[in-house]
């Protein structure tokens, strides 16, 4: 109904890639965080440019594409790492392909595509969080960027960041600007890179922009219609997150069934158990509604709709439930669950990030309750 044999093709192409280069070194990874060549060994296979046009090095793929990429890096467990990738793929490319001139996709799509510049998405402020209205960075009319941002993916190894910044506080939502700020650009630093629960082989960091002069010609887009822009680029940030958060879910309840109907315990399989049953099938009718309904969404979203809502609610309920779904394993699984040797205790950790990453649970209600005119 949404895949077709090219993108089954493409589902196995991405998984023995997976299983041969990543997935042996994803324990060290953990520890070390991946090497920036990851990058150009997902854009030598063409995994940075799925959906993207041929004559700037993509794939000319659709979005189901991006969506088979997104569910067979969670399938592999590489938490950090597929982030990483949506980043540079999902996030901070699409705006400067859709609003960006032709110079500017040569200059940043392009190599961002061959893997041969990582990206970044620089959005969230250390005070303004998911108030995306309200950040705080302020730019002169020469561009000259003063301001900090954080939690920032692929902060710390990208070569450029797609900036939200703020013009005119006045002007509400038409204050707004996205910047290409390169890094050597001076004024631009990286303060730190941060420690946090889960997503380990991926960098986090906090950006600093002083005195940062930007050239006019990195403004991707009309001038003062950023915020428009980045609403745009939310919704696509929130169907794959949703899409990728489903699929992780899947992943830690197909383990979860085997590990059941494996363990003896009371001289029975556990899986044998009521209680353990009835949980398993909890797991897997949550997992197989959302997933439909992701799908149905992310159809929509490929057809050129714009369905505000139902990606909000897609986003709301993959994520919760891949939360659930992986404290559930941990429960079923005990003591062997809460240990760093099974693959559950990581999904748990990384699965927490998406409820917070693209707007919080609280704020996709609020988008939702506002669809519904609450």
């Amino acid at each position: 109904m949404y895949f077709t044999d090219a993108h089954e093709e493409l589902r196995l192409h991405i998984r023995k890639f997976l299983e041969k280069e990543v997935q042996p070194n994803l324990e060290e990874w953990e520890e070390k965080t991946f090497p920036d060549s990851i990058f150009r060994r997902f854009g030598e296979l063409g995994f940075l440019g799925l959906r993207y046009p041929p004559e700037y090095g993509g794939q000319g793929g659709d979005y189901f594409s991006a969506v088979v990429l997104s569910e067979e890096m969670a399938r592999a467990g590489c938490g950090g790492l597929g982030m990483a990738v949506a980043v540079q793929a999902e996030m901070a490319t699409p705006p400067v392909f859709r609003f960006g001139t032709e110079d500017q996709k040569r200059r940043w799509l392009v190599p961002a595509i061959q893997g041969e510049q990582i990206a970044a998405l620089a959005i969230t402020e250390p005070d303004a969080g998911s108030d995306v209205a309200g950040i705080t960075t302020t730019v002169g009319n020469e561009f000259i960027v003063d301001g900090r941002k954080i939690f920032i993916t692929n902060g710390a190894r990208c070569q450029w960041a797609l900036v939200v910044t703020k013009t005119d506080r006045e002007r509400g939502h038409g204050g707004f600007n996205l910047l290409v700020i390169e890094k050597g650009t001076a004024g631009f630093e990286v303060t730190r890179t941060l420690q946090k629960l889960g997503m380990h082989s991926s960098d986090t960091a906090e950006l600093l922009f002083e005195e940062c002069h930007v050239p006019v010609g990195n403004l991707i887009g009309e001038e003062g219609e950023g915020f428009k822009h980045l609403m745009w680029e939310l919704q696509g940030e929130r169907m794959i997150a949703a899409a990728g958060a489903i699929a992780g879910a899947a992943r830690v309840f197909e383990y979860t069934m085997d590990y059941a109907k494996n363990r003896q315990a009371f001289g029975q399989p556990i899986s044998n158990f009521q209680v353990i049953k009835h949980k398993l099938v909890d797991m897997g009718t949550k997992i197989a509604a959302i997933q439909s309904f992701v799908y149905q969404t992310a159809k929509q979203w490929d057809q050129g709709e714009y369905p505000v809502r139902e990606i909000s609610q897609a986003k709301l309920l993959a994520t919760q439930v891949a939360c659930e779904v992986a404290d559930d394993a941990i429960q079923i699984l005990g003591g062997h669950g809460y240990m760093r040797e099974f693959p559950v205790e990581r999904a748990w950790r990384d699965a927490r990030l998406a409820r917070i990453g693209a707007g919080t649970d609280e704020i996709m209600k609020e988008i939702i309750a506002k669809s519904y005119g609450l």
